[in-house]
């Protein structure tokens, strides 16, 4: 399989879609809101979806809770935000109603818990997906929300490793720049949760550890401090490449993340160019 999974265009697969995935065999596909209806589209679209991927590709859906979901009322219950959770029974309920619900949906994985801090004056991106602005807490509670979605039988993914809190701007919109030299607060929730299974990359730069490329493109940053200081080795997926705060074509990008030492590359739109041209890149 190749280490890249991808969007798709809408709630239903498309014939071009589907011969693309055969053809290339990516490692999974991401879904959002465009692919969801109700339970039966959603049901057949995953089943489409398994018999297009190779076996032991997976299916992710961003959810979280509060206003980051994608699967929603009616159809779905509303989960709350991770900032309103205070406890860490709060937590692993949360978690494992959340992978209950992803689970009975025909997802492998939920992108979820967030472990950046909630800091004040930085941009609202993070916010309440955030559970506080300390550190152990973060820890404490990430914990036990990933423990509950592992109980559900999903993969968590926490996000966005080494710290996305400080960002005072969005990276959906643009680059985030860190000036901070001592990061081990926001390092602190990752390192505790060090052995979870999967993380996704930060689009921000840290100006003292890497000043020219953000985490996601950074081998410096992801070699020394994610893998190094953090401690983390499971599966490191970059967060969605089509996000503005990087540049270049989407094949460009993908090369870049795996090269700097993601292990998957993660696109979103699920625009057939963008798909197309980044498997095309990975070769084989």
């Amino acid at each position: 399989m190749k280490p890249v999974i991808l969007g798709i265009s809408g709630p239903h697969l498309l014939a071009e879609e589907r011969a693309l995935l055969r053809a290339h065999r990516p490692r999974g596909v991401i879904l959002f809101s465009r692919n969801i209806e109700d339970k039966q589209q959603l049901s057949d679209l995953t089943t489409e979806l398994r018999a297009a991927l190779p076996p032991g590709a997976v299916l992710m859906v961003d959810q979280e809770g509060g206003r980051v979901a994608r699967l929603r009322p009616p159809h779905w219950p509303a989960l709350p935000a991770a900032g309103t959770l205070k406890t860490p029974e709060a937590a692993y309920a949360h978690g494992l109603a959340l992978g209950q619900m992803v689970r009975a949906a025909g997802f492998d994985i939920a992108a979820a818990p967030v472990l950046d801090l909630r800091h004040p004056g930085a941009s609202d991106i993070v916010g309440d997906r955030a559970f506080s602005d300390d550190p152990r807490i973060v820890a404490q509670l990430g914990a036990e929300m990933a423990r509950g979605i592992i109980d559900a039988g999903v993969i968590p993914v926490m996000k966005h490793i080494p710290g996305h809190g400080r960002a005072l701007v969005d990276s959906h919109i643009a680059l985030p720049r860190v000036s901070a030299a001592d990061l081990s607060a926001d390092f602190y929730p990752f390192a505790q949760n060090r052995t979870l299974p999967w993380a996704m990359s930060a689009h921000v730069i840290y100006e003292q550890l890497d000043p020219q490329n953000p985490a996601t493109i950074s081998a410096r940053v992801i070699r020394d401090i994610i893998r190094g200081e953090i401690g983390f080795s499971g599966t490191l997926v970059s967060d969605d490449l089509a996000m503005h705060a990087l540049c270049g074509t989407p094949a460009e990008r993908a090369l870049a993340a795996l090269a700097a030492g993601c292990d998957i590359a993660l696109y979103c739109p699920g625009d057939m160019a963008g798909n197309t041209q980044i498997l095309e890149a990975l070769g084989g």
